[in-house]
């Protein structure tokens, strides 16, 4: 895994975190409901794929999830690996969630 900094921008408008390299946006997606944060998807471009791209940006928006004192429902399958490798993040996922994701 790449040892990179990226700048993480949290683009409210459009639900989402995003890091800009070279043209091209990575980004994941959130969606604000009464039971928590969703995350439904993130992107990735090929060229950004093992660079730690994906990881910051997980890393920025659960960071904001606990600022907000909120929980987080990780039905993107990149955001609950990287939860499931984190204990530090178990807490922060919704209680229904839990169970899918093993913790």
């Amino acid at each position: 895994m790449g040892g990179e900094a990226f700048e993480v921008i949290h683009n409210e408008a459009d639900g989402r975190f995003e890091i800009r390299l070279d043209g091209k946006i990575a980004y994941a997606e959130y969606r604000l409901l009464d039971s928590g944060v969703l995350f439904p998807h993130t992107e990735v471009p090929p060229a950004f794929e093992g660079r730690g791209v994906g990881s910051a940006l997980v890393k920025a928006a659960m960071a904001w999830v606990r600022e907000r004192e909120q929980l987080a429902i990780p039905t993107c399958t990149f955001v609950a690996g990287y939860i499931q490798r984190h204990p530090d993040l178990h807490d922060m996922v919704h209680p229904g969630y839990r169970a899918a994701l093993g913790i």
